[in-house]
């Protein structure tokens, strides 16, 4: 067991969690031991532990060991990942022996308790072999959990199943080995014969069954949250060149310190945050400011850990490592997110924090009335265990995993995929939609978008010479004014990439300078005032000026190309009573351009990936519920942070597991869609849950009163799963925007 080093955070990897207020039961464990602080993440399954002198994190595992579960030193994201996995696989390979045996089991089980004259000799014994490995594996989960918590002195709905399966299995199979099923049950139009008592296993097959589906799809739910933070981790790079005496050692990053240079190479992510010292270089900033193109750097400017340097080498001296960097902020505000969401208790937690113990102690005096009213011991059993099986929440289980499931599969048509029930949730009072802009509201890429001539010259010639000599550069303006020549643009020779400023080459027997204004008069060629007017008219474009022969000929604007599905989306969500606000990393004049051309009247740009989160806590503050709609890594942080994140699906993958929903096609019509169905599965499943709780407390007088008995409650559970199911199954008919 590794140790801590003492006054340092210790991060623990926590398992055994069912629900959020095992999260709780453990934070306050820790929080017990002197000088400790702990916060610890259900989503995540994670425990923060600050130690004071003389505690180590021996101490911190064994605290939640005997909290009643287990934890281990955390040591890389990769493990939560296989963590999670493994649990994942875990719960489906119990989930699917229990399906497989619950379905024979139910009908040869009632079948044959209806149908006497079906039976065959060991068929009580056949139903109950079936069983086994139903209750014993495939529920193990339950009874693990329900026991950790009786250990505490506590309750949850775990108990409540735990206790029903184990007394319905107990119940049916003691009836079996003692012969004493009775004469019959009662059905309204008659009584049953003898034996009937085997209905109770699969009253405990299918109620496993169910229960275990929904912790199976709740489990890789939360799955996501981990792999959001894994994500941004797997952003930053491993290793650093560290230049001492002139030459470069390869060292771990973590190791890297504040003042010291670093080397980067094309190709290579930066370490650390920092300011070039030597060479220039284009750096693809997209993963962390949203800018569509790359940045050019030199002597003196500033660069970001877990960018990428693309053309030449650099040497940057550190001014941020470790903690302190943008990407591993970046970090921490997602796990911050992700702790928020995780301590919001659904409705189930709460109602089962006085259902189980009220169902517990019903069942409790059901039986001590029937025994105390000179009934026999099988009448109060009978009555007592029918109130633990009746109150099993199998209604309950379905109602949030086949709502779930019909909406997925409807939300698969339309291009949406909603991730989780804390998406639905976040839509009851959605009214503020914030858009990043590039790769969201844009496509991302490059296109020309006008070209001038000046000096007599011809803009498609313009484009043609520009077309030749960009043809030799990889950078994404240069791609754009290659694809935009009217014609197989001329053979370029002597290219040479002019690093942070253009590119020039000899076309045709002459030389043709493609670059800024500031590369022109450090060239010498002289800029109209027409070119300078020019440039400054073009608003959110890009200008870039075209020199042929010593003299300026014309000039070529580019832009990031705006969605044609942009502007009729963002007028629907503005009919569906919604605010909208475009939020970038990108220039003023850019963003006001682009939300002009959409209809959106409220702009936020220049705002840097930590920023972006900043704003949207701000907005919630102000009592708004915020939906994020984004597409890059530096959304990540403004994604989870939002009450419903939402991805574009050719984004980054960071933005994907930030999100509550991921926006498969690129029609931005997916948004207003996405929220009108998620909407309309919160309703479908808090009726299932109103139904679920309601049957429930319906029938738990009667069962109490000896009027429910198995093959009633049976019909009963099953005709309540059906609606449930039925309710779910309308989800199929959805038609977004009254379609």
């Amino acid at each position: 067991m590794s140790t801590a080093v003492a006054g340092e955070p210790v991060e623990l990897a926590v398992s055994g969690m069912t629900c959020a207020a095992c999260a709780t039961r453990v934070e306050r464990k820790l929080n017990k031991l002197d000088g400790v602080r702990a916060s610890v993440n259900y989503a995540t399954e994670r425990a923060v532990v600050h130690l004071p002198e003389g505690l180590d994190a021996r101490d911190a595992v064994e605290a939640v060991r005997k909290a009643g579960y287990d934890a281990r030193v955390r040591r890389r994201a990769e493990d939560d990942r296989a963590g999670h996995s493994a649990a994942v696989t875990d719960l489906r390979r119990r989930l699917v022996v229990a399906a497989v045996l619950a379905i024979p089991l139910g009908n040869l089980s009632i079948t044959l308790a209806l149908v006497p004259s079906l039976r065959f000799t060991g068929w009580e014994a056949l139903c109950a072999l079936l069983a086994v490995p139903v209750v014993f594996y495939s529920a193990w989960p339950f009874h693990r959990a329900a026991a950790r918590t009786l250990r505490h002195g506590s309750s949850s709905m775990d108990t409540l199943v735990s206790i029903g399966v184990l007394a319905s299995f107990g119940w049916a199979v003691w009836s079996m080995v003692a012969g004493s099923s009775g004469p019959g049950y009662w059905l309204g139009f008659g009584v049953t014969d003898g034996g009937a008592d085997a209905v109770y296993l699969d009253v405990a097959a299918g109620v496993t069954t169910f229960l275990l589906a929904g912790r199976y799809f709740e489990t890789r739910s939360r799955r996501n949250a981990v792999g959001l933070l894994t994500a941004l981790a797997d952003l930053a790079a491993k290793d650093a060149r560290v230049l001492r005496d002139g030459v470069e050692h390869a060292v771990p990053a973590a190791l890297l310190k504040v003042g010291e240079l670093f080397v980067v190479r094309p190709g290579e992510a930066l370490p650390a945050d920092g300011v070039v010292v030597e060479g220039a270089s284009t750096v693809d900033t997209s993963a962390m400011t949203g800018e569509s193109a790359p940045a050019e750097v030199a002597e003196g400017s500033r660069v970001v850990g877990g960018t990428v340097n693309r053309t030449g080498r650099i040497v940057v001296r550190a001014t941020e490592v470790g903690a302190n960097t943008q990407l591993a902020q970046m970090s921490v505000l997602a796990e911050q997110a992700a702790q928020r969401k995780a301590g919001v208790q659904r409705l189930v937690d709460r109602v089962c924090a006085v259902f189980v113990p009220v169902v517990l102690a019903i069942s409790l005096v059901t039986l001590l009335g029937w025994l105390a009213t000179g009934h026999t011991a099988r009448e109060a059993f009978t009555s007592a265990v029918a109130v633990l099986i009746i109150a099993c929440p199998c209604a309950l289980g379905l109602a949030t995993p086949t709502a779930l499931m019909v909406g997925v599969a409807r939300a698969a048509g339309l291009g949406v995929l909603v991730k989780g029930p804390q998406a639905l949730e976040a839509t009851r009072a959605v009214d503020v939609v914030v858009l990043d802009k590039t790769g969201t509201v844009t496509t991302g890429r490059m296109s020309v978008v006008a070209s001038a001539g000046f000096g007599g010259a011809d803009s498609a010639e313009v484009l043609r010479w520009a077309g030749a000599v960009e043809s030799a550069s990889e950078h994404p303006i240069a791609a754009a004014i290659t694809a935009a020549s009217p014609a197989a643009p001329p053979a370029v020779s002597g290219f040479e990439a002019l690093v942070g400023a253009g590119a020039r080459g000899e076309v045709e027997g002459a030389e043709v300078v493609v670059g800024s204004a500031a590369l022109m008069a450090e060239l010498g060629v002289s800029v109209p005032e027409a070119a300078h007017g020019w440039l400054a008219g073009l608003g959110a474009a890009t200008g870039v000026l075209v020199a042929r022969g010593g003299g300026l000929v014309g000039g070529i604007a580019v832009r990031d190309t705006v969605r044609p599905s942009a502007a009729s989306a963002v007028e629907r969500l503005h009919r569906m009573g919604l605010r909208t606000v475009l939020l970038t990393g990108d220039s003023a004049a850019a963003a006001r351009a682009v939300a002009e051309e959409i209809g959106v009247r409220e702009v936020r740009a220049e705002v840097r990936p930590a920023d972006k989160a900043a704003v949207v806590e701000e907005l919630r503050a102000a009592g708004h519920r915020v939906a994020v709609v984004g597409d890059g890594v530096n959304d990540g942080p403004a994604l989870a942070s939002a009450d419903l994140g939402m991805a574009v699906a050719r984004g980054s993958d960071v933005a994907a597991q930030a999100s509550d929903v991921v926006l498969v096609r690129e029609d931005l019509h997916a948004v207003p869609d996405a929220i009108e169905l998620a909407a309309r599965t919160l309703s479908t499943i808090r009726g299932n849950l109103v139904w679920a709780f309601g049957y429930n407390a319906a029938a738990i007088p009667l069962a109490a009163f000896g009027l429910l008995n198995p093959l009633i409650a049976a019909a009963a559970m099953s005709l309540s799963s059906v609606l449930v199911v039925t309710n779910s199954l309308r989800l199929r008919n959805f038609r977004p925007g009254g379609r």
